[in-house]
């Protein structure tokens, strides 16, 4: 979704972009770690050797759930499907099969927060293990390769200014600073779509300012004007100041990727899923609309306590423990796609 938005503010003349994306869930909406290859899904379109379009027909093999068929119906591009299958050597296929058969002059790397221009050695990296596949994918491409950071310090991870930081040492730019009309197309996807950062990135450019909880953690994250800003890196430096992306570039496999991420961080992404997933997999059945209601104000009482101003709709949800289908109803009509603790509802 921010990836077809940036394309659209930033290139407003150019035709809609192809999407390469992971369908990677949190896993209060899939219940399956990890993220899920053309096997976990129907109806997808073949395209040239390596890649399948999602399509709204598409749909997830079951248990998995993904929002990605009902984005593809809403957004303006044309969205294709990761194989993390293959690691980086399979998704660099598929991403030079894709430069050649829509003549693409150049390819971005889309993230929102920053983790991306990462060193690797960050005391607030997590596992960096789907960025880091990306950008080694994207590695020894016939065109060039930018990485697009919008909202720096957004996803809990670097802080605001380490992502700056960071993208001057690489020799980098600032790009663009958001505004509201060029986000409020987003405000309809995020009324449904549980994407955090970009819901954070959308409201810093409606104009929130101030402390947000996010994540299953309640980590703290503060919107700035900063907040609103994309900024471009070339990947060649990038890949030559990170601790990871050239250990990843010839992994063949998924289990071969998370090794190499478990040597330098020592664990990956999908580790920690796998336990979490453990503890969520017991029945959560719908409550009541008035008991959420209440739970949530209650949560809301203590978040206001700490000094927080808004909490994500995912650590709304990670603080209640609803059912998949129950955060949905509590989202509210509001200037911002964020639920507000100082303001009343």
């Amino acid at each position: 979704m921010a990836a077809s938005a940036l394309h659209q503010i930033l290139r407003p003349t150019d035709p809609a972009p192809t999407v390469l994306t992971y369908a990677w869930e949190r896993l209060r909406v899939d219940p399956l770690p990890g993220p899920r290859g053309p096997a976990g899904f129907t109806a997808l379109v073949p395209v040239g050797r390596f890649n399948w379009q999602i399509i709204p027909s598409s749909d997830t093999t079951p248990p998995g759930r993904s929002t990605l068929p009902r984005l593809a119906g809403q957004i303006d591009a044309r969205l294709l499907l990761i194989d993390p299958g293959g690691g980086a050597a399979g998704i660099r296929r598929q991403v030079a099969e894709l430069v050649e058969i829509s003549a693409a002059a150049r390819v971005w790397i889309v993230d929102v927060g920053g983790d991306a221009v990462a060193h690797g050695d960050e005391p607030g990296l997590r596992s960096p293990l789907a960025d880091g596949l990306a950008l080694a994918a994207c590695t020894a491409l016939p065109v060039p390769v930018e990485i697009l950071t919008a909202g720096p310090g957004l996803d809990g991870e670097l802080s605001e200014a380490e992502v700056v930081a960071r993208v001057e040492v690489l020799g980098g730019e600032r790009l663009h600073r958001l505004h509201r009309d060029e986000v409020q197309p987003l405000c309809d996807h995020l009324a449904w779509h549980p994407t955090e950062a970009t819901a954070l990135l959308t409201a810093a450019a409606l104009g929130a300012r101030g402390r947000v909880e996010i994540r299953d953690s309640g980590t703290p994250v503060e919107l700035t004007d900063r907040s609103a800003d994309i900024y471009r890196v070339d990947l060649p430096a990038l890949v030559a100041g990170t601790r990871y992306v050239a250990s990843l570039a010839e992994t063949g496999t998924l289990d071969q990727a998370e090794d190499v991420i478990r040597r330098i961080c020592g664990t990956s992404d999908i580790d920690y899923e796998r336990a979490k997933a453990l503890r969520l997999s017991g029945p959560r059945p719908p409550r009541p609309i008035e008991e959420l209601r209440r739970d949530a104000d209650a949560y809301t009482a203590e978040a206001r306590a700490k000094g927080i101003d808004y909490l994500t709709f995912r650590r709304l949800a990670e603080a209640l423990n609803p059912s998949p289908d129950d955060i949905a109803r509590l989202r509210v009509h509001s200037t911002v796609p964020l639920w507000p603790v100082r303001d009343s509802r």
